[in-house]
């Protein structure tokens, strides 16, 4: 007997809007409460596979099982105790402007396509841009993420770097060309180093210029490998912000020498942009504005929601020769209504900059400089329960919103078996869920490096993180 075939309606929309919202809705409020990772996350996300069906089962129940079983499948990184990897939340403002972009289904790609997607993100940009104290004529664009970011800023360094040699990369290739010379600290982040790979350079070529081991920039050794070019042209990468210990390059001096050598500076401050918004923190990214690209995320210290990012770029003319795209039936380069798909890496495109757009709208200038500034207190808040806590140890300054500290017991010295307690320590605070930090290797060590970005976290939430540090870092070295 031949069954009937589920298709999509009309008829299912207005329900399965209405569970979401209601279902979404109860989620956010329970994350005050529930534990980051549960011990069900793994085997209920686990729990879903098999062959596909040749029926379905209807858009109802199929969302259902998303917001039962597959909110069991989640770690609950939206909420305020989630201190890993540097992922802030979701704003309310950035979150409804999601789902209508969800809703409207948009592709800013091109203008004729989507005038509000294409203008939101020109206004959001110009927005940015006055947030982090960039110039007003640079330009710039939405990404996916800092990894995107980093390849679009670089690409424009590639362009212009082929260009002093005669070449366009763009159209050419790389026949002829000699290897790029590229230079930054220990504190180059995998991002860029992808970014590079991906643009034919080389994860190779990064020459990284140490004074320690914790990656700090030898600027007397930039100077001098600058120098040995001889006026030939060459990309310094400066990083505002690094992951283990929040610690920033001396941009301004890497902007004297990228000036005096001839060279483009492209500034990865995916998270260390933020610091230009407070005059607590502006001093550490001094220097930004005198680099060549320079880039952002959006779902870390913006908190809107997942994927997103910025670059902005000081010679604009550099992004369309890169990334343009001629067909009959496409838009042409058109300044005054742009189609973004002549500007950064992505043809198709989700409408990213309504969340943008709506997050700075909804809280302005001083509702991110106040949250920042919030943040930055939290951190420091850390910084003082370890100095004072007999079993903790800090072991870098607390500069931003990153504290890098461990667990050291009385009796305890440094070595192999202290680094493998840490690590024991980090893995059971992550089965334990309470809180979600993880360690790291900094100086030879391993810590925790817990990142204060999420909108929602507060003194209670930071105060529970040293707590379980401590609870379970007892349980441990006593076992």
């Amino acid at each position: 007997m031949q069954t009937e075939t589920v298709s999509p309606s009309m008829s299912e929309v207005a329900g399965i809007v209405s569970a979401v919202a209601r279902d979404a809705a109860s989620y956010l409020e329970s994350l005050e409460t529930r534990h980051v990772r549960e011990g069900s996350n793994d085997d209920a996300a686990e729990s879903f596979g098999g062959t596909l069906a040749d029926e379905g089962v209807g858009g109802m129940q199929t969302v259902h099982e998303l917001l039962t079983r597959g909110v069991e499948g989640a770690v609950h990184s939206a909420g305020p105790r989630f201190f890993h990897f540097v992922v802030g939340g979701v704003t309310p403002a950035a979150l409804g402007a999601d789902w209508i972009a969800s809703a409207i289904d948009q592709n800013p790609g091109a203008w004729v396509a989507s005038p509000i997607g294409a203008r939101l993100e020109v206004v959001a940009i110009g927005w940015l841009k006055d947030l982090f104290g960039l110039p007003n004529e640079w330009g710039g664009v939405l990404t996916t993420g800092a990894t995107m970011a980093n390849f679009t800023g670089l690409a424009c360094a590639r362009r212009w770097w082929a260009s002093r040699h005669g070449v366009d990369v763009d159209d050419a290739g790389w026949s002829g060309l000699p290897h790029v010379p590229v230079f930054s600290s220990g504190y180059v982040h995998p991002s860029a180093t992808k970014a590079l790979a991906m643009l034919g350079i080389g994860r190779s070529r990064v020459q990284r210029l140490m004074r320690d081991g914790a990656g700090r920039l030898d600027t007397a050794g930039l100077e001098r490998a600058l120098r040995e070019l001889d006026g030939a042209p060459a990309i310094v990468i400066g990083n505002a912000g690094e992951v283990n210990a929040g610690d920033f390059d001396p941009i301004s001096d890497m902007a004297d020498l990228a000036e005096r050598h001839g060279a483009w500076l492209h500034v990865d401050g995916a998270f260390g942009a933020f610091a230009r918004l407070s005059t607590e923190s502006a001093a550490l990214a001094d220097g930004i504005e005198r680099a060549h690209s320079v880039i952002a995320d959006g779902h870390k210290w913006l908190n809107v929601p997942y994927d997103c990012g910025f670059a902005f770029v000081r010679d604009p003319s550099l992004l369309p020769p890169i990334f343009s795209l001629a067909a009959s039936y496409l838009p042409e380069i058109d300044e005054q209504r742009p189609s973004l798909m002549h500007l950064g890496p992505e043809s198709s495109r989700r409408a990213r900059s309504l969340s943008v757009w709506a997050t700075l709208r909804a809280y302005g200038r001083n509702g991110y400089r106040a949250m920042v500034e919030r943040h930055l207190a939290l951190a420091r808040r850390i910084g003082t329960s370890v100095d004072e806590a007999p079993d903790l140890e800090l072991l870098a300054p607390v500069q931003l919103n990153i504290v890098c500290f461990r667990y050291k017991p009385e009796g305890w010295d440094d070595g192999a078996a202290l680094d493998e307690l840490n690590q024991r320590i980090a893995d059971e605070i992550l089965a334990d869920g309470r809180v979600f930090v993880g360690s790291t290797v900094y100086e030879g060590r391993v810590p925790f490096r817990p990142a204060i970005v999420n909108w929602q976290t507060g003194p209670d939430h930071v105060d529970l993180l040293v707590e379980v540090v401590r609870e379970i870092g007892a349980r441990m070295a006593r076992t």
